[in-house]
């Protein structure tokens, strides 16, 4: 399902791309704060991190298509007893955004995101431990925010990444957990070409 999602998103972007060469093309930078936590029966508590990484928007009159490659901290934490287990993973997340513009630079965003892991460890009274081999290799979220893209090059977004996939591959159903985060992120636009 995570393939054919993947395969349609790049169908979809190829697409665009041909069908529309007066389209314009901005590539940027973008970072900013992750606010991470988990989806699970556990009473979990949000993780702050940070993502950064690169877009291209290829904006149409009122709609445009972004697609993304972010490095991204997240993660939760967990107290058991007193003591608090801290989960660091590291993503590279893919989204690919549809941006819907209502007036001037402000935009609607809602998209696929496909998250790839890069890093896993649990943090246990001091102890840290390495547990990428629990947990699944990718994941896939849905996208939804808004944002300002301001005429000097400078976009702000805040967008929240709902996990659609358990990220946890130890096959017991109890400890499912998906990814939820809250991103705010400053970018810039480095150049653009077309319109």
């Amino acid at each position: 399902m995570k393939k054919i999602l993947l395969i349609t998103a790049i169908c979809l972007f190829g697409y665009v791309v041909e069908s529309n060469a007066q389209a314009g093309l901005r590539l940027g930078i973008k970072g900013g704060l992750n606010f991470a936590n988990f989806n699970s029966d556990f009473d979990t508590d949000a993780k702050t991190g940070y993502h950064a990484g690169v877009f291209a928007t290829l904006k149409f009159t009122k709609l445009a298509v972004q697609p993304e490659v972010i490095f991204s901290k997240q993660g939760a934490k967990l107290d058991i007893n007193g003591s608090e287990l801290e989960s660091n993973y590291s993503y590279i997340n893919i989204p690919v955004i549809a941006k819907l513009y209502l007036l001037g630079g402000l935009n609607l965003q809602l998209g696929p995101q496909f998250g790839f892991l890069a890093s896993a460890e649990q943090v246990y009274d001091g102890v840290e431990e390495d547990v990428k081999k629990q947990l699944k290799g990718s994941e896939v979220s849905l996208g939804l925010g808004a944002g300002w893209d301001l005429p000097f090059g400078l976009t702000v977004d805040a967008r929240y990444n709902l996990g659609l996939s358990d990220i946890n591959d130890t096959g017991d159903s109890s400890a499912e957990a998906k990814n939820q985060v809250f991103q705010v992120s400053v970018g810039y636009r480095l150049f653009e070409l077309g319109n």
